[in-house]
């Protein structure tokens, strides 16, 4: 979420073309979900910017942010940690995988039972979704995503995850307050991150070094 329509598709311009640079280093396929990860951010942030010219609305185009920000990403962020995660930190990853699906499905099920509504608020785009036990929600989420990433036992998605819990914080507080969306500039952080994460992943491996004599 971003401040305006031209901010939101610049960034999400931005953000995709992240992702494309990212899938094209990947060297494992069990690092492309991950690495394609920003090129789904990206099409979010183009999602809103179509509802930033319409004025917001009820129409697919909410349905769809909605449904990209909610059961995709749930399920998406968690799996591709799983994918990518070594051998050792797969069976602690089962905890934020359940959630995710659990989570994914009450969210899923929701969007196909009530409407979606997207409202200009100042410098902010709101979204109406008249979801029921949204406490539940909101943490089996944060533990499908923010909790993978912490639980991958990769330094660099650790350090995705610690931002990612951070970034969510800040944005909602700023998203609350009506003031400015800061959802884009975490966007670009993390898939900037992201890109650093598939660079160190399609390094070869140096070979040790042989003793002279």
């Amino acid at each position: 979420m971003c401040w305006s329509a031209t901010a939101d598709l610049v960034a999400g311009a931005g953000v995709a073309a992240l992702g494309v640079a990212c899938v094209a280093r990947v060297r494992d396929a069990r690092d492309l979900p991950l690495a394609a990860l920003p090129l789904l951010l990206g099409a979010h942030q183009i999602v809103e910017s179509v509802l930033w010219d319409s004025g917001g609305g009820s129409g697919p185009a909410a349905v769809l942010w909605a449904v990209i920000a909610l059961p995709l990403l749930a399920v998406w962020v968690p799996l591709g940690v799983l994918c990518a995660a070594p051998r050792h930190a797969r069976g602690r990853l089962l905890l934020p995988l359940t959630a995710a699906a659990v989570t994914a499905a009450m969210l899923a099920r929701a969007l196909a039972t009530r409407p979606v509504t997207a409202e200009i608020r100042g410098h902010t785009m709101g979204y109406v979704l008249g979801l029921s036990h949204a406490t539940p929600l909101v943490l089996g989420y944060l533990l499908a995503t923010v909790g993978s990433l912490l639980l991958s036992g990769d330094r660099r998605l650790v350090v995705l995850g610690g931002s990612a819990g951070v970034g969510a914080a800040v944005c909602w507080t700023l998203w609350r307050a009506e003031f400015i969306s800061t959802w884009c500039a975490f966007a670009a952080l993390c898939s900037v991150v992201l890109f650093g994460w598939v660079r160190s992943r399609s390094r070869p491996a140096r070979a040790p070094a042989r003793s002279a004599g």
